[in-house]
């Protein structure tokens, strides 16, 4: 395993051994994440110039507002592709979560128990995706598709074309108020504290190295005595809870349920992992270029949301940078290797 894992590190031009610290260092630093930098600082400036108002707290608010729920999904999508898996039914268990807690509070159930409701089931759509990839051996691509329709499905069932609205309760002013003190939004706030940790399991702990070999090398992180099955099947159960609770915050910012709620989001999600120059093989990438992917896209797309860009239109963007975000880091790849081919026969 361990000369399994020195190769990859020379493709990616550190060395030693595969470890969590490796991932932060100044080489990582200077390649993708810089060029994540790179263009939120293009859209600040963009966005400055071409509208007064952008800097105001309430582009700010809004920004966090309008892209808060992708980057939440986006944490535990991370750890999937990590591993070299996909979850593709994100949103639509966000939807159904929506749907559930609106059919519950339209009958009077109360608000506290119906939001653990609302997360026991998305722990358990999450633990339907792992149980039919890990136990049955079915690919996940075609699992989470198959359970992006049925989720979407049930949601309809349950709630019908109804919206429900007006709810009530201590969370109505999540979608409305800043974080006390600055102009973030809650979601936005929510995002920051849910990506250190899952930064620190990343990067800093054995769970996070074992979910890097397995992205790698399953067969071989297998041998190495690393639980593979398990591992998966609990980030699939942490995906569902983490979609779940993102649907009740959907819920309350737009004090509104329905069935239909974040519809095709699921790719906005997968393109902002990548984009972050996470591996759609598995086994590369950091937490951190998916923080700076999430702040660098979700500033873009706020100025094209000010400048009266259609969904259409940003939908084509995201679309390019789903497919900037596979080619790139493979060309950038495939040079860094023909460099060190170069090197070596030179060296010789």
């Amino acid at each position: 395993m361990a000369s399994d894992t020195t190769v990859v590190d020379s493709e990616l031009g550190l060395a030693g051994p595969l470890e969590p610290k490796a991932r932060f260092g100044v080489r990582s630093l200077v390649r993708w994440e810089s060029a994540l930098v790179v263009l939120f600082v293009f859209a600040l400036f963009y966005g400055g110039l071409t509208t007064t108002s952008f800097f105001s707290r309430d582009t700010i608010f809004f920004a966090g507002i309008n892209f808060g729920l992708i980057a939440i999904m986006a944490l535990p999508e991370t750890l999937i592709i990590t591993t070299g898996e996909i979850d593709l039914s994100v949103a639509a268990m966000l939807g159904l979560s929506s749907s559930i807690f609106g059919y519950l509070f339209e009958h009077h159930v109360e608000v506290f128990l119906a939001m653990l409701i609302v997360l026991a089931c998305g722990a358990l759509g999450g633990a339907l995706n792992g149980f039919l990839i890990t136990r049955l051996g079915l690919p996940s691509i075609a699992v989470t598709i198959g359970t992006l329709t049925m989720f979407r499905g049930l949601a309809e069932v349950i709630l019908g074309t109804n919206e429900v609205t007006n709810f009530g309760g201590p969370w109505t002013d999540i979608g409305t108020n800043t974080i006390p003190g600055t102009p973030f939004s809650w979601t936005f706030g929510i995002f920051i504290v849910l990506a250190l940790v899952y930064g620190l399991v990343l990067h800093f702990t054995s769970t996070g190295r074992s979910m890097f070999a397995i992205g790698l090398q399953e067969e071989a992180a297998f041998f190495s005595g690393v639980r593979v099955k398990r591992i998966k099947f609990n980030l699939y159960v942490l995906s569902g809870l983490v979609c779940s609770f993102a649907g009740l915050l959907y819920t309350y910012q737009t004090n509104t349920a329905r069935y239909d709620a974040a519809t095709g989001l699921e790719l906005n999600v997968v393109a902002i992992v990548l984009f972050g120059g996470v591996s759609i093989f598995g086994g590369r990438g950091t937490l951190l270029g998916v923080v700076l992917s999430v702040i660098a896209v979700g500033t873009f797309d706020q100025v094209l949301t000010i400048k009266d860009v259609s969904s259409q239109e940003q939908s084509i963007v995201f679309g390019l940078l789903l497919l900037a975000s596979v080619l790139l880091p493979n060309v950038a790849r495939a040079y860094r290797a023909v460099r060190h081919r170069m090197g070596s026969r030179s060296s010789q």
